[in-house]
């Protein structure tokens, strides 16, 4: 029996992941636009409802704790709430604990990406044929499933996935289920594949926040290899901007590649961060936060370099970002000396920040 086209919820968009670092900007991004959010998250160590307190009390926001591995409760909630979209980026998205344990890499980016969307395709094989057509289904993916660039060269829409990690090879896993949906059963997908974000609420075993918080507490610095292994970078809240512009203003099955234009090193933006931390965190001693950087032995299959070329949403969709990496990267400073609550409660009980291990990319 299908679902009547007056009681599908135009405003209402399901986001899971979205306690985490990229999906609590993202939720902030759409209530601030308008829309109701249902959150589904499962909590796991780095998704926090403490990133989402000033949404406790709002109307606007529905938080569920779940698992979208759990097909019967996406279902429940697709036909309770009957939102006209899913953003799907629930995730496990750290490489070095791909490395260590691939399995739970597995059963949530491949899995939990296959059960969500069967459920998706039956709750919109329910939809009067309006609903049908304005319903969408947008996964959020990584640039790493292309693999690694040599000195020249950027990624494109066309580039052949190449994943050198389980983690990229997980994500490159769900980016084939979802195409193969829009191509057998019509079901209205969108991808994007973005680079590497940065900004506030991220989990501090990224890069960027590691190196913010062990600069700070006096400990070294590790940096993996030579340090010279380059990512494009992308301030968070431009990618949230894209996210949204693709969600309203794109045709089903296209893919975007979503880039900041700023391409560091690691060790670039780790003397960065010392330096920011010089000029707004003096220390009292002699010693400089850039004596603190150590270098590792590299990680196995590290990728040496990521660049997106994102023309083609800028050209269709008009987007492009506004913040660069030096404002970000200040500003990213300045929101993790400015929130030292939030980094205790998301750093301690079972993973506390002492027992982070080195800076991944």
């Amino acid at each position: 029996m299908s679902i009547q086209s007056n009681l599908i919820d135009k405003n209402t968009i399901l986001v899971t992941g979205g306690a985490g670092f990229i999906g609590s900007n993202l939720v902030h991004l759409l209530i601030d636009n308008g829309y109701r959010v249902i959150n589904l998250d499962k909590l796991t160590y780095s998704g926090h409802m403490e990133s989402l307190e000033d949404l406790s009390n709002n109307p606007d926001h529905l938080f569920i704790q779940g698992d979208i591995t759990d097909k019967e409760l996406v279902s429940s909630i697709l036909f309770t709430h009957k939102p006209f979209a899913i953003m799907n980026l629930a995730a496990e998205s750290h490489v070095d604990r791909s490395i260590d344990g691939p399995e739970d890499f597995i059963q949530t980016n491949i899995v939990g990406t296959f059960r969500m969307i069967e459920a998706a395709r039956e709750f919109w094989n329910n939809l009067e044929d309006s609903d049908r057509t304005n319903f969408r289904f947008l996964h959020i993916s990584t640039d790493e499933v292309f693999g690694s660039l040599g000195k020249d060269g950027f990624f494109t829409e066309n580039t052949p996935y190449a994943p050198n990690s389980p983690y990229s090879a997980s994500k490159a896993s769900s980016d084939h289920i979802v195409r193969s949906y829009f191509k057998t059963y019509g079901f209205p997908t969108l991808i994007t594949n973005c680079s590497n974000n940065y900004g506030p609420y991220q989990f501090p075993e990224k890069l960027i926040p590691l190196m913010i918080i062990k600069a700070l507490q006096g400990e070294a610095l590790p940096i993996y290899g030579d340090g010279k292994n380059i990512r494009d970078w992308l301030y968070v809240e431009d990618h949230c901007r894209a996210l949204l512009n693709i969600l309203l203003n794109s045709q089903p099955g296209e893919t975007y590649n979503i880039g900041g234009n700023s391409e560091k090193s690691n060790i670039s933006i780790v003397k960065e961060i010392c330096s920011i931390l010089e000029e707004k965190y003096p220390r009292n001693n002699e010693l400089s936060y850039e004596s603190q950087i150590t270098f590792v032995t590299d990680r196995p299959g590290h990728d040496r370099r990521y660049a997106i070329d994102a023309s083609k949403i800028k050209h269709e969709l008009g987007w492009r970002p506004t913040v660069d990496f030096t404002e970000g990267l200040r500003k990213t400073v300045d929101w993790y000396l400015s929130n030292p609550n939030w980094i205790e409660k998301v750093t301690s009980g079972n993973y506390r920040l002492q027992r982070l291990g080195n800076a991944v990319l």
